[in-house]
């Protein structure tokens, strides 16, 4: 699938404000998150509809302590800002888990680059793309 990008007047820079934008699924976007684990940057690969159970991205890297990288990690990690983060193409090489909850939909939207632009791509071209481990990170709802 060619990948193209759109983009749009309006911010893209949240999951709902894409899905909103796009008109799809809120689970048809992927978000693409950094966290430190250990102190090193890692990025999860996450579907807009749920969130990434830091415990369980602990236990999949074998790492002591997993947080919520901050803005000036994740831009100097990916070379991008906050909300505008695509799933590949960064600064650095990072390891990338990609959660399965991605694969039940045949195309998903993430982010281009800027909190203005997205692209679509199948679920498995774009987790092949990144380098990413399919893992099962999402957190559980009661």
């Amino acid at each position: 699938m060619l990948a193209r990008v759109r983009k749009f007047p309006e911010a893209t820079r949240t999951a709902a404000e894409a899905a909103a934008a796009i008109g799809c699924e809120l689970s048809q976007i992927c978000k693409s998150l950094v966290f430190a684990a250990d102190g090193v940057p890692v990025l999860v690969l996450m579907d807009g509809a749920s969130r990434v159970d830091v415990e369980l991205v602990r236990r999949e890297l074998g790492a002591r302590k997993v947080t919520r990288a901050d803005a000036a990690v994740v831009r100097e990690a990916t070379g991008y800002a906050i909300g505008g983060v695509p799933p590949f193409g960064h600064r650095t090489r990072t390891r990338v888990l990609a959660d399965r909850s991605l694969l039940a939909h045949d195309v998903v939207w993430a982010a281009a680059g800027t909190p203005y632009t997205v692209f679509p791509m199948a679920p498995e071209e774009l987790v092949a793309h990144a380098g990413g481990t399919l893992v099962d990170v999402r957190e559980r709802t009661a």
